[in-house]
């Protein structure tokens, strides 16, 4: 039996990018892809606030 050009894995990827993407046009893509990015940013930041706040509450009992 022929190889196709896609393994089962790049079939899949490709038609779940189509799903996702298919009826966006390619600026639409690339504002999504930037907002993406921009909103994984932000989750980062959250993170470390959170984080710095919880270290700031423990060192704040630990004094009392």
């Amino acid at each position: 039996m022929k190889q196709g050009r896609f393994s089962e894995e790049q079939m899949v990827a490709i038609l779940r990018w189509r799903r996702r993407f298919g009826e966006l046009q390619p600026a639409d893509v690339k504002r999504l892809r930037q907002l993406e990015a921009q909103n994984a940013k932000l989750k980062k930041l959250v993170a470390e606030r959170d984080l710095e706040i919880e270290t700031m509450k423990e060192i704040n009992r630990r004094k009392w």
